[in-house]
């Protein structure tokens, strides 16, 4: 009879009420983001990455060329978005269009 005293919440997305329980399992589910690269290869923190263009870096005044290895990326929670380190370079964050999985 616990599901009775479950409190349900309105879920904007689907438009029901569903348990919140379950809402925020749907949640959590939703915020664990698959970032893919630009062939469709799963990446994760750690990976090592090759440019597919010249990439043209804002701010640092210059340019990335196509096969250059970046060799540890972190996730930074956006589907497109990885954080990357490279000498010369701080702050580098590149879309994942632009990376292939070594």
């Amino acid at each position: 009879m616990s599901g009775e005293d479950e409190d349900y919440v309105y879920d904007e997305e689907s438009g029901e009420w569903m348990p919140a329980s379950e809402l925020e399992a749907k949640r959590a589910a939703a915020d664990a983001v698959e970032v893919r690269d630009a062939v469709g290869n799963l990446l994760a923190d750690g990976d090592a990455v090759t440019l597919i263009k010249d990439l043209d870096v804002k701010g640092a005044g210059q340019t990335l060329k196509r096969g250059t290895l970046i060799p540890s990326i972190r996730l930074t929670g956006d589907a497109q978005e990885i954080d990357c380190k490279y000498p010369g370079i701080k702050g580098l964050v590149l879309r994942a269009e632009f990376v292939r999985k070594r």
